[in-house]
């Protein structure tokens, strides 16, 4: 549709607009009077934004980012300015962690005041300043013509290049502000940089010569799924992923592996491709002369900074290996198969995964009773950290991860978005007593909104993973990581939700599927003592060339 004039639109009608028009419709939000014009507006236009409001504006960000995760698409949420839009940076800091398109969306002061320090309510100093440190592009509406080009540009920058979160602020009295407004009616469309076709036909010259490749994958590479599967089976390779990489390829394939059998493989790889991810374990388990390194990545800044490759393909995942594959079958022979040889290899990894058993046995339960399309939500817990080398992940974008940004108390608001966004699926989402209740009061958005998440609260009375590090490290002494817990059932029932406790994974496993049945909000405490140590399969020593730079001292 072309840009058309309209009268009198004010700026808060030209960005709800400009928001349905460009697909969404949902707006996670919690009203408050510097953006009460807005929500006026979008109530008189018929909620084409369907408002789910939440008891914390960190649940509001939450939401959308697992949105946004769970759908690949950008999600947006609304808050009030000063503390309202604060609340929200850590879930803002964790989306531009993820790559994930979310919109956010504060009130302002009057415009004519802002940056005066006059001590206006919710005023705070350059909040756009604080917004574009979170974002890859933020913006001030100035009134309803300007609304319309920043709201075109946030949806310009959501869908350009490496996704990202992106902002916007209004002025209390500017949401009102009418003009006859030249709009544009037409979505944005997502850009890509053109592919580098030297770099294409030199990444696949290298590739044709390797003799024990490996494919490193992260959470850009979740859209190129079916290309990374074959690009995988033509120069026969195992593909890694850790955290935000898991789904890209489906885990029954025998190729597909994790973390730690990324490093027992390390000492004899020749080639390594990372696609969509910073590869890291480059700086951890070392590299030397033998190794060649392609690096595929969308964000030209990252490429180099934590290695320098052989080879460097800025491009859309999907894209970019697409045009590597046709190279591919121009170049080289194909290589001799290596099934058997993985089949063994995760063999091997299984039987070192042995020790993880009592971990094992409740992924087990949960994996069984989640369907292949369900969405399972990593909280930073015990069996959390397990779950990145035991739970196999057959679909993209079913196993939300917070990656390195490691946001304790994300789990429960960003299933709720991933319900929220996608309600026909399973989500459940694995909390620790700890970091459940960082938002516990969102069980209350989820009976009003009838969100059917499930939450599986692993109840050790401890910040766990803290007390166990403070036991390993400083000859048994704790501080400050014992905690008391309320009745989480009777918690949970107050609120109106389905309630059960189960004690053994094999009491799990009808509890859990009965609550996805239901398909309504459900929580299912399930009291633990301490779990075997994960942390030694994660912390691996490098293995090639020189030592690291930097080393991690602690969990993610």
């Amino acid at each position: 549709m072309a840009a058309t004039n309209l009268a009198q639109m004010n700026a808060a009608e030209v960005t709800i607009r400009t928001m349905a028009a460009n697909g969404l419709d949902t707006l996670y939000c919690l009203p408050g009077v510097q953006n009460d014009d807005f929500f006026d507006a979008l109530v008189r236009a018929g909620n084409p934004l369907r408002p789910i409001h939440t008891r914390h504006e960190q649940a509001t960000a939450y939401m959308a980012l697992g949105a946004a995760l769970a759908t690949g698409r950008p999600q947006a949420y609304c808050v009030v300015p000063g503390p309202g839009f604060l609340n929200t940076t850590t879930p803002l800091a964790t989306a531009q962690s993820l790559c994930a398109p979310v919109l956010a969306l504060s009130g302002q002061i009057y415009e004519q005041y802002i940056g005066k320090g006059i001590g206006f309510l919710h005023e705070i100093p350059d909040q756009l300043g604080i917004m574009r440190t979170l974002t890859k592009w933020a913006g001030h509406i100035e009134g309803p013509q300007d609304a319309a080009a920043k709201s075109r540009a946030a949806f310009d920058q959501l869908l350009s290049g490496v996704p990202g979160p992106v902002g916007l602020e209004c002025g209390w009295n500017m949401w009102r502000s009418a003009a006859e407004v030249a709009f544009d009616d037409t979505p944005a469309v997502r850009k890509t940089p053109p592919l580098d076709l030297d770099a294409i036909k030199a990444a696949a010259k290298v590739l044709a010569g390797a003799k024990r490749p490996i494919i490193l994958v992260g959470g850009g590479a979740q859209d190129a799924s079916a290309e990374v599967t074959r690009l995988s089976a033509r120069i026969q390779a195992p593909v890694i992923a850790y955290r935000t990489g898991q789904g890209v390829m489906d885990a029954r394939n025998p190729f597909m592996h994790r973390f730690a059998t990324g490093h027992a493989l390390w000492k004899d790889v020749d080639v390594v491709i990372g696609i969509g991810t910073r590869l890291q374990h480059v700086m951890d388990w070392g590299r030397d002369d033998a190794m060649k390194i392609i690096h595929l990545d969308i964000d030209p800044t990252r490429i180099g900074r934590t290695c320098t490759p052989d080879v460097a393909i800025v491009a859309d995942a999907a894209e970019g290996v697409a045009a590597l594959l046709n190279e591919l079958e121009r170049v080289g022979d194909k290589p001799a198969d290596r099934t058997d040889e993985m089949k063994a290899l995760r063999a091997t990894m299984d039987g070192e995964f042995a020790r993880l058993a009592p971990q094992k046995a409740w992924i087990d339960a949960i994996r069984a009773e989640l369907p292949e399309d369900g969405i399972l939500i990593e909280e930073l817990t015990q069996i959390s950290y397990a779950s990145r080398l035991l739970y196999p992940v057959y679909q993209p974008r079913t196993y939300l991860s917070t990656g390195y940004q490691g946001t304790l108390g994300w789990g429960y608001p960003t299933a709720l978005g991933a319900k929220a966004a996608m309600p026909d699926r399973a989500v459940v989402a694995l909390h620790g007593d700890g970091g459940f209740m960082f938002g516990v009061q969102e069980m209350a958005t989820a009976v009003a909104h009838n969100i059917g998440v499930v939450a599986l609260v692993f109840n050790d009375n401890a910040y766990g993973n803290v007390k166990r590090i403070q036991q390993s490290n400083y000859e048994g002494r704790t501080v400050a990581s014992d905690l008391v817990n309320p009745d989480f059932v009777r918690l949970a029932e107050s609120f109106g939700m389905r309630t059960e406790r189960v004690t053994t994974p094999e009491a799990l496993r009808p509890a859990l599927k009965a609550a996805i049945k239901a398909n309504a909000p459900a929580l299912i405490e399930i009291p633990v003592g301490q779990f075997p140590d994960p942390w030694s399969f994660f912390f691996r020593k490098k293995v090639r060339g020189q030592a690291p730079s930097w080393s991690m001292k602690g969990p993610d």
